[in-house]
């Protein structure tokens, strides 16, 4: 398998798990103005009037950036040793896509333990 087929083999994948998650999330807690898309490796998820998160696709880089309501802008890249993608900025290397997700999403709804 190509480098390319690698990245976006698993890039498709946590995208698709991250929407899964948040549809069912979404079905739990029914969030007013609540509406996801993913479309061509980007996936914009509206939580109202709280905020929007845009997650997307950077093969070039082969990353995948999140654009955060919270927190701003990060970058992530696959980590083969733990088969996740954690952040790319030095001072926060340990910091996993999906649990940084779930800790912003968490507090942003007042809702506990949120797993995305």
């Amino acid at each position: 398998m190509s480098e390319d087929d690698f990245f976006h083999q698993n890039a498709d994948k946590t995208l698709e798990s991250i929407q899964d998650n948040l549809d069912a999330l979404d079905e739990n807690y029914d969030i007013e103005g609540f509406d996801l898309l993913f479309s061509s490796g980007v996936l914009t998820v509206k939580f109202g009037m709280k905020g929007t998160y845009v997650l997307n696709k950077q093969p070039p880089n082969k990353q995948i950036w999140l654009s955060s309501p919270v927190s701003g802008p990060r970058r992530f890249n696959f980590n083969t040793k733990n088969n996740n993608w954690i952040s790319s900025r030095e001072e926060d290397n340990q910091l996993v896509l999906e649990t940084h997700l779930s800790n912003e999403i968490s507090k942003l709804l007042g809702v506990e333990d949120l797993k995305i």
